[in-house]
């Protein structure tokens, strides 16, 4: 007998691509800087369709608890820093307090990768052996997170990881 299940295929490629996202960019200080950077050109898109394609939240207020630790962030953030040199700190454009500002606003590559990981890092903890219907309202609350929150984010360091691969090439 087969047992239904209210996860639907993008859910679980979006569980695997969270895992996926985890794994390589706690591994960042394994690579090298054009090795990692392909792989984050590769992995933030397919997340971020993934993530798009959720189905709506029906229970935002959901909530996911905390595991990553500010030790782990905060090695994971050196990590990538120093993998990616002169080439972490970026303009932003996009920042809500550029409006107000005559001065450009520096953001970083390895703060937003370490941003987003949290969030999936979180997530990917807290549905680890969990009953399906913690998944499903898991899925729910990092929906809302990513509309709210870290889907800016993801564009933000997507668009800086693309000029790094990219203008070297020319």
């Amino acid at each position: 007998m087969q047992s239904s299940s209210l996860l639907t295929p993008n859910a679980l490629a979006f569980i695997g691509l969270c895992n996926e996202y985890c794994k390589a960019t706690l591994q960042a200080a394994e690579s090298e800087c054009s090795d990692f950077t392909a792989s984050m050109l590769r992995l933030l898109p397919r997340l971020y369709i993934a993530a798009t394609d959720l189905p709506s939240a029906t229970d935002p207020d959901g909530y996911i608890e905390p595991v990553m630790d500010e030790d782990l962030y905060d090695s994971s953030r050196r990590s990538i820093e120093s993998l990616m040199g002169a080439d972490d700190t970026y303009l932003e454009v996009f920042e809500e307090d550029m409006k107000y500002s005559d001065t450009p606003i520096a953001a970083s590559v390895s703060e937003g990768l370490c941003d987003i990981l949290q969030v999936c890092y979180n997530f990917i903890e807290t549905i680890r052996d969990a009953p399906e219907p913690v998944v499903i309202q898991a899925l729910d609350v990092i929906k809302s997170d990513f509309e709210s929150y870290w889907s800016r984010i993801l564009c933000n360091v997507l668009r800086a990881l693309n000029q790094i691969r990219y203008s070297s090439v020319n």
